[in-house]
């Protein structure tokens, strides 16, 4: 990949749109709350919790997330987590975000979801007021759990319904298909909000068509297993659903063997409103510059074109007002142009 094209996809503004903030938590950042908060850690090191980072799918990576949250137990606690992947967002041009927070992982632990939400709306308004980080919060349920469970989630965290413009779905795919979670979904698009869910990553083509049919979502997470069902792949094409994939995570977590292998531009090539993101970027290898970057470089294929094409997809299957859209969409071409590519984006 040449110097030019490296240029562009690190200095192009872009929206984040799957990326899981308990998943931002560095080593450091969890061994200096664990202090903080006199929790004991399982592993005595950063190095030796680095070390531990070797998933064979995404039950194994899920073991240690949720042990690594563990160190999560007050308003400043998600505080710091959130202001340290808004300073990484940044500083890769992320002009805005649309954040995961699993509030389960944090209430079966004793945590409050006002303490949860406290904190990181506080970052929030804080990146927007020092970075002109647009920034918005999305509140997943866990699908392992049970439905009861989400629906006591959702009236527990309606007081604070004015902090987050979404839900969506993670946690263990495999076994708990989109269905499972047809009535509270049917009761948050009620209330009004966004609808997103996790499908399609390890979790077969089916999950993908009951996340749309049954949920009725707007956006899916993943989506990378739609390519074994053609038929669903023509209909996503035609109904411009955005799907959030996430090139790092799908390699950690052995969806792809390789980067090379990725299905990235096929995915591209069948005219798929496909977004890059990071998904659990402390976990899985690089924040979404690192993402774009590594993908590039391993799909000589992918050239400024398809750099350009993604960005301008991330603006369009944002939840952003469309005067925003549009205000990023001209920065992006002003971004390309100073960089020597045209509005096509040539090389």
């Amino acid at each position: 990949m040449n110097a030019q094209l490296e240029a562009l996809l690190r200095q192009m503004p872009k929206a984040e749109l799957h990326m899981h903030i308990e998943g931002s938590l560095e080593p450091e950042l969890i061994f200096r709350l664990a202090e903080r908060n006199h929790v004991k850690l399982a592993h005595g090191s950063v190095e030796a919790l680095r070390r531990a980072y070797a998933f064979t799918d995404l039950q194994s990576f899920l073991d240690i997330y949720y042990a690594g949250a563990s160190v999560l137990l007050k308003a400043e606690d998600f505080f710091d987590m959130a202001w340290a992947y808004f300073e990484r967002a940044a500083a890769d041009n992320v002009v805005h975000t649309e954040i995961f927070f699993d509030p389960q992982t944090h209430t079966e632990r004793g945590v409050p979801i006002a303490v949860v939400i406290e904190g990181l709306e506080h970052a929030c308004r804080r990146a927007h007021a020092e970075f002109g980080l647009s920034a918005k919060l999305i509140l997943c349920f866990l699908r392992h759990l049970s439905e009861e469970a989400a629906v006591a989630t959702l009236e527990e965290a309606l007081p604070h319904r004015k902090h987050f413009i979404g839900v969506g779905l993670d946690s263990s795919e495999r076994g708990n298909p989109p269905e499972k979670f047809a009535r509270v979904f049917a009761r948050c698009r009620e209330l009004g909000l966004h609808v997103v869910a996790h499908a399609g990553e390890e979790g077969p083509p089916e999950y993908i068509r009951s996340a749309l049919d049954v949920l009725k979502v707007e956006r899916i997470d993943h989506g990378v297993r739609c390519v074994d069902d053609p038929a669903l792949v023509a209909r996503l094409a035609k109904e411009r659903m955005p799907l959030t994939v996430c090139p790092l995570s799908n390699v950690k977590l052995c969806v792809f063997k390789t980067m090379a292998e990725h299905n990235l531009p096929a995915l591209l090539d069948a005219g798929l409103c496909v977004t890059v993101n990071s998904d659990d970027p402390a976990y899985f290898g690089g924040y979404i510059n690192q993402n774009f970057v590594e993908t590039f470089a391993a799909l000589p294929q992918l050239g400024a074109s398809h750099a350009l094409v993604l960005a301008r997809n991330s603006f369009e299957a944002s939840f952003a007002a469309a005067a925003e859209k549009a205000a990023w969409g001209k920065e992006l071409e002003a971004t390309a142009s100073r960089l020597g590519f045209g509005s096509g984006g040539g090389g």
